[in-house]
C-alpha cells in the first residue's frame, strides 16, 4: 500500500477543492473579525474620561490601549449606544477570556472532529461564535460578567472551528497541494485582521459601536449557510465532485489510511520526537508573532509617535503582507514538491528556517533603526510576512507524519502557541515598562532567541513520514 502521491493533475482552480479553500479563507477571516471586534468596539463603549494604563492580561489589551489612549475625543465615536464603566482590570479579563476559552476545546474538539465528522464541529464552531457576537451588545447591557461568558464560549466554539479544519484536508487535499489549500485558507485570519483595524473604528463612528458585532456577527451566519451547503467531509460523499477530481484526490491519498480510529494512541505521540518537533516550532512561532499583533499598534505609536489614524493603518499593512506571503509560500512549496525540486522534508525545513530565521533577524534589527521611519515600517511588514511562510513548515507537518490524528494534533499544537503567546505578552509588559528603550530590545532579543531554538529543534528531529504509530496496521491502543 506504500504508492507514491499522485502526480497526475486533476481540475485546479475551478475544483471544488479550491472551493473548499475558499470557503475556510471566509470562515477564518470571519472568525479573526469577530475576535478582534471588541478591541475596536471597547473604544467607544467605556466611559472617555478613563485613563487606562498598560495591561497585560490580555493578549489584545494593547491595541484597545493605543486606540483609547490616542484619541481623547472619545464622544464623536459614540452615536447614542450605550457607554460603560469598565475599570482597565476588567478590560483585560474580558479580553483575556476569549484565549481560555480556545485554550479549552483546542485537544477535545480536534479528537472529536476526527469521530463526528469536521464539518458538523466547524460549522457548529463558526455559527455559535456568529450569534454570540450578535448577542454581544445586548449581553453588554445586563453586564460585564455576560460579556466574559459569552467571550470564553465564544473562544471555545472558536478552537472548535479552528481544529476541525486539519480533518477535512487530511480527506481532501492531496499530498503535492496541501501547502497550497492550507495556505489560501490561512490566510483569511491575516486578511481578516487587516480589514477589522481599517473599517472597524469607520463602521463605530459612522454607524454605532453595536454595528460592529452586527456586521461582523451577520457575516458569519452567511459563511455557515455556504458551509452547510457546500462542504462535505469527504470527497467520496460530495454529490457535485466531478468523477476526475473526485478520482484524482482518492487515488493520490491511496496510501494513507481511511478508516475510522477508535483510540488515540498517546503513549507512541508523547515519544514521538518528530512531533515535539511541530510543537517546538509553534511556540516559537507564536511566540514572536503575538507579540506583533498584540504590540504593534504600542510600538508604532510610542516608537514612531504617529497619530490614530496612521497609526491604524500603519498596523494593518503587515496583515495584508502575511496573508500575500502566506499564499505565494503554499504555491512554492508545492511547486517544488510537483516538479520534485526537493525532497517533502527538504521543503518543510526549508520553508520552517525561512518563517523562523527572517522574522528574527528583523526583530534584532528593529532596536537599532527605530530613528528611522521607513526602515522601521518595513521591517514590521517583513515580520509577520516571513513569518507565515512556516504555514508551509511545520505548520502542515502534522498532515504529512499522521494524517488520521491530524485535527487532534493540530489541537496540542496550537495549544502549544497559544501558551507561547500568553507568556510572550505578559513578558513582553513587564519588560517595556521597566524602561522603554532597553525593554523593546529585551522583547525583540528574547523573541529571536526563542525563534532560534525552535529551528535548530525543528531541524534535529523533524520528519515528513508517516510515524508507525500513525498506520491503521499499528494503532496503539490505550
Amino acid at each position: 500500500m506504500d504508492k507514491k502521491p499522485s502526480t497526475r493533475k486533476g481540475p485546479e482552480f475551478c475544483s471544488l477543492r479550491y472551493g473548499l479553500a475558499l470557503i475556510m479563507h471566509f470562515s477564518n477571516f470571519t472568525m479573526i473579525t469577530q475576535r478582534v471586534s471588541l478591541s475596536i468596539a471597547i473604544i467607544a463603549m467605556v466611559n472617555g474620561t478613563q485613563q487606562p494604563g498598560l495591561l497585560n492580561a490580555s493578549t489584545e489589551r494593547p491595541l484597545a490601549f493605543t486606540l483609547n489612549h490616542s484619541n481623547r475625543s472619545i464622544k464623536e465615536f459614540n452615536t447614542g449606544a450605550s457607554v460603560y464603566e469598565w475599570s482597565p482590570e476588567t478590560q483585560g479579563i474580558i479580553f483575556s477570556s476569549i484565549s481560555y476559552g480556545i485554550i479549552l476545546t483546542l485537544i477535545p474538539s480536534g479528537y472529536l472532529a476526527g469521530i463526528f465528522g469536521a464539518k458538523q464541529m466547524l460549522g457548529a464552531g463558526l455559527l455559535i461564535s456568529s450569534l454570540l457576537t450578535l448577542f454581544t451588545p445586548l449581553a453588554a447591557d445586563f453586564g460585564v460578567i455576560l460579556v466574559i461568558v459569552i467571550r470564553t464560549v465564544q473562544g471555545m466554539a472558536q478552537g472548535m472551528a479552528w481544529t476541525g479544519q486539519f480533518t477535512i484536508w487530511a480527506k481532501w487535499a492531496p499530498p503535492l497541494e496541501r501547502s497550497k489549500l492550507t495556505s489560501i485558507a490561512g490566510s483569511g485570519a491575516a486578511f481578516g485582521s487587516f480589514i477589522i483595524l481599517c473599517v472597524g473604528g469607520l463602521i463605530s463612528q459612522a454607524l454605532g459601536w453595536p454595528f460592529i458585532f452586527y456586521i461582523f456577527g451577520s457575516t458569519g451566519c452567511v459563511c455557515c449557510l455556504l458551509w452547510f451547503t457546500v462542504i462535505y467531509d469527504d470527497p467520496l460523499h460530495h454529490p457535485c465532485i466531478t468523477a476526475r477530481e473526485k478520482e484524482h484526490i482518492v487515488s493520490s491519498l491511496a496510501q494513507q489510511s481511511s478508516s475510522p480510529r477508535r483510540s488515540v494512541p498517546i503513549k507512541a505521540m508523547v515519544r514521538c520526537l518528530p512531533l515535539w518537533a511541530i510543537f517546538t516550532g509553534f511556540f516559537s512561532h507564536f511566540w514572536l508573532c503575538t507579540i506583533i499583533i498584540t504590540y504593534l499598534p504600542t510600538y508604532i505609536s510610542s516608537v514612531l509617535h504617529v497619530n490614530i489614524r496612521d497609526s491604524g493603518v500603519l498596523s494593518s499593512l503587515p496583515f495584508i503582507a502575511a496573508s500575500s506571503c502566506t499564499i505565494l509560500g503554499g504555491q512554492l512549496a508545492d511547486f517544488l514538491l510537483s516538479r520534485k525540486l526537493l525532497r517533502l522534508i527538504t521543503v518543510r525545513k526549508l520553508f520552517s528556517s525561512l518563517g523562523l530565521l527572517l522574522p528574527s533577524l528583523c526583530a534584532v534589527a528593529l532596536p537599532f533603526v527605530a530613528s528611522s521611519y521607513i526602515t522601521t515600517i518595513i521591517l514590521l511588514i517583513l515580520i509577520p510576512g516571513t513569518s507565515n511562510l512556516c504555514d508551509s513548515g511545520f505548520i502542515i507537518n502534522t498532515l504529512d507524519v499522521a494524517p488520521r490524528y491530524a485535527s487532534f494534533l493540530m489541537g496540542i499544537s496550537r495549544g502549544f502557541g497559544l501558551i507561547a503567546g500568553i507568556i510572550s505578552s505578559t513578558a513582553t509588559g513587564f519588560l517595556i515598562s521597566q524602561d522603554s528603550v532597553s525593554g523593546w530590545r529585551n522583547v525583540f532579543f528574547l523573541a529571536a532567541a526563542v525563534n532560534i531554538f525552535g529551528l535548530v529543534f525543528y531541524l534535529t528531529f523533524g520528519q515528513a513520514e508517516i510515524q508507525d504509530w500513525a498506520k491503521e496496521r499499528t494503532l496503539t491502543r490505550l
